[in-house]
């Protein structure tokens, strides 16, 4: 559960929210339940600021200590605060103490101050430390690095919010939490594919590592019969306790066991290091290692929003535009990219992630590209054996590996060299001074070196020009003023929202959405922004006093003074009408293709006069079943019926009442089986009937039962619409295992005693099975 997630304003002045920090930390704590015993195995530490005052609730405290430059201090109180809480209240072993790391601190959190105070404990203090979401694309080798620090030491990691963002779905292999604690929204909202899209990926990561899934926000029996199905085995949520000062009474006791934590990774290697000996490694030149790559980068892109592709490219001039553009698109439909190089800079692309490397850093001779999703995995790992001559001839060795242990390895390798997302620094975007919306400063500047709401003047007018001549739509908003209001637009803003800039200066840019706009996309707008990051979003906007809608793809970034205070955020947008149109037609004609896919295939296994399904979808269905009955013991009957006296309906009523009659029998037959039966119209006037799932001591009696009831089932006068007619019915058995394994040889032997009841039918013999 993370600490501060409430989209309110910053309360308190920096004295108080120091004062708070240095001595007014304290920690509440909720129970989390083991859901099959129901025993308290776990508290989670919440953070409370001083009683009674305005940085009480945990949200304000956050939201104070981040506008103050104090994050890192609080963050670290609060830990202290809950280790400290915790010995109190006796919440050693065997329960465990789940506490918070707040992202932007990651790698300065102070783990020494908490071990000495876990050390003077009278018990043992056991933890799980939570990572929330919000860290994994933003700061990754800090993350990886403190993953590492905490396993050192003995401590759990759980990986919180998961299914709030996807990247969370894609860094789970890499990060190998302990505990996954499910977003709170899957348990309290209805189910939809984005919800079985996180528990495949979960439920996938837990059953290969034993992880344990842990449920949020259960507040009834609905959510505890939901957090069941989405396969939590620990629970959180007012049902079980509110947060409070003491432990929770009248619960049992029980003790928290997590997986077996993993071995670490080698330390200072590179991906082509971490081949073993029976990894095939050949030669080729690099014009092949190009297909390859461009093959990992098309599955990356199939894998979509739960991927991350890591690639290395030697030096920079090897990131040609031709693969920018490639790297254009992994960005903009999967969750997170990066690219090493020599010289590249800290963001290659706008989104894409990078560090230059030391010339003497092993994966600088490299070539890797490693793709890795929840399902799958893959890494091209290549060395150069230093070739002159043409590029593309050079020779690399190289092993194209979907060992899962190996990508995950290289993937962390490569993702331990990125540089932390930064922010344009002060010299990028000077800081605007207010602008009113009824000031002259919103006027356009006489030089046309300038633009909207800003002064000309040295290395800013310069900046300014070049945003002026940007096709790309530019605002600046100004977050320490009230309500954030725009202090900067360039032209192409103008012309992308039909406003002047007179009209929009001095106000939030909330006035583009409308009542049509995802209110989703709003919120992960005011997340980002509440939180500090960059966000990248494309929703609906409304252009003009016309209201014209537009698809505006957003980047917002924040823009921070020395201090690291956020003094604005910067927002680039540009109209993808034309796409999202495009790509709603394209998913519209998917949907079609699906559907004349689906009826397709509905014909191809269904007897068109019956609605029975056909010879070919039984026999498919017949073959499951056997493979079921064979692995678990059981019997299965197939019945083959062939109705007597059909031919005279036909040649006395017609052959529009012979049709009658079948559908008519069909119907009776639908009636007469199990729900788990399997019912098939063969041809003509055949049916088949298999019945999976028997005791195979007693398969043959109960098939003859069954077979009974058939026979005097259809036997029965059939009302028509030309008059009354008769028919009778004789059946053949044949029974797995003894007449056959395969459908066609049970198939073959009930249709063979079919016969043989007719023939003895007709000599006389009233007997009708032929078992």
């Amino acid at each position: 559960m993370t600490t501060a997630s409430a989209p309110v304003p910053a309360a308190g002045t920096a004295t108080e929210v120091e004062a708070a920090v240095a001595d007014g930390i304290r920690s509440v704590f909720q129970p989390i339940v083991d859901l099959d015993t129901g025993a308290v195995v776990a508290y989670e530490a919440l953070a409370r600021g001083p009683r009674g005052s305005a940085l009480e609730r945990p949200d304000q405290l956050f939201a104070a200590a981040r506008e103050a430059g104090v994050l890192a201090e609080l963050d670290a109180a609060c830990r202290t605060a809950a280790f400290r809480g915790a010995i109190e209240q006796g919440l050693l072993a065997p329960l465990t103490l789940f506490v918070n790391v707040e992202p932007e601190v990651l790698d300065s959190a102070p783990l020494d101050d908490l071990l000495a105070i876990a050390g003077g404990a009278p018990g043992s203090l056991r933890v799980v430390v939570e990572i929330t979401e919000r860290a994994l694309a933003a700061r990754p080798a800090e993350l990886l690095r403190t993953v590492d620090r905490v396993r050192e030491i003995g401590w759990g990691v759980a990986v919180d919010d998961v299914g709030a963002d996807a990247v969370s779905l894609a860094f789970m292999p890499l990060l190998r939490p302990d505990v996954v604690k499910l977003d709170l929204r899957l348990v309290q909202e209805r189910p939809g594919p984005a919800v079985a899209q996180v528990m495949n990926a979960v439920n996938a990561y837990a059953e290969s590592t034993g992880a344990l899934v842990l449920a949020e926000g259960i507040e009834d029996e609905r959510h505890l019969r939901v957090a069941r199905g989405l396969g939590a085995r620990l629970g959180q949520g007012w049902l079980f306790g509110r947060p409070g000062p003491t432990p929770a009474t009248g619960l049992a006791v029980g003790e928290l066991r997590l997986p077996t934590p993993p071995v670490a990774d080698p330390a200072g290697t590179s991906p082509f290091a971490l081949l073993s000996p029976h990894h095939e490694v050949r030669r080729a030149p690099k014009q092949l290692l190009i297909e390859l790559s461009k093959q990992l980068e098309r599955e990356a892109l199939r894998l979509g929003e739960t991927a991350v592709v890591a690639a290395t490219f030697q030096e920079a001039r090897h990131f040609t535009p031709a693969t920018a553009g490639r790297y254009r698109d992994l960005v903009e439909r999967t969750a997170f990219v990066c690219a090493l190089g020599e010289d590249l800079p800290a963001e290659p692309l706008p989104g894409l992630r990078g560090t230059t490397l030391a010339t003497d850093d092993p994966v600088r001779g490299e070539w890797d590209v490693v793709v890795l999703g929840p399902h799958f995995g893959a890494a091209l790992l290549a060395r150069d054996l230093g070739d002159t001559g043409p590029d593309a001839q050079r020779t690399f060795e190289y092993a194209l590996t979907y060992e899962r242990a190996t990508v995950v390895d290289a993937a962390r390798c490569l993702l331990a060299r990125v540089a932390p997302r930064t922010q344009l620094p002060p010299a990028t975007v000077t800081p605007v001074e207010p602008v009113e919306r009824e000031a002259s400063a919103v006027a356009h500047p006489p030089a046309p070196s300038t633009d909207r709401g800003s002064r000309p003047g040295g290395e800013e007018s310069v900046l300014h020009r070049a945003l002026a001549a940007t096709s790309s739509g530019v605002a600046i908003a100004d977050m320490r003023r009230p309500d954030q209001p725009l202090v900067y637009v360039n032209r192409a803003f103008e012309q992308l929202t039909g406003y002047r800039a007179e009209d929009v200066l001095g106000r939030n840019c909330r006035f583009m959405q409308g009542p049509d706009t995802d209110p989703g996309a709003v919120d992960g707008i005011r997340a980002a922004i509440r939180e500090g990051r960059e966000h990248r979003v494309t929703l609906l906007n409304f252009r003009g006093p016309d209201r014209t809608p537009w698809w505006n793809e957003i980047y917002l970034a924040p823009v921070r003074g020395e201090d690291g205070r956020l003094l604005q955020y910067i927002g680039v947008q540009n109209d993808v009408t034309a796409r999202v149109e495009t790509l709603r037609q394209l998913e519209q004609e998917r949907d079609r293709a699906r559907t004349y896919l689906a009826r397709i295939e509905h014909l191809a296994y269904t007897d068109p006069l019956t609605g029975l399904t056909n010879r070919r979808g039984l026999e498919e269905r017949v073959d499951a079943a056997l493979w079921e009955a064979r692995l678990g013991g059981h019997g299965l009957a197939l019945l083959f019926c062939d109705l007597d006296g059909f031919k005279g309906v036909n040649d006395a009523h017609g052959h529009a009442a012979g049709d009658e009659l079948l559908v008519a029998l069909a119907q009776r037959l639908r009636a007469r089986v199990r729900r788990t039966d399997l019912l098939a119209r063969l041809g003509g006037d055949e049916f088949l009937v298999a019945l999976p799932g028997l005791d195979p001591a007693q398969a043959a009696e109960d098939a003859r039962r069954v077979a009974d009831g058939i026979v005097e089932e259809l036997s029965r006068p059939v009302e028509l619409g030309t008059g009354r007619v008769e028919v009778g019915a004789s059946v053949g058995i044949g029974l797995c295992p003894e007449d056959g394994t395969t459908f066609r040889e049970l198939l073959h032997r009930a249709d063979q005693r079919m016969y043989e009841v007719k023939a003895e039918r007709r000599a006389g013999n009233v007997r009708r099975l032929g078992v």
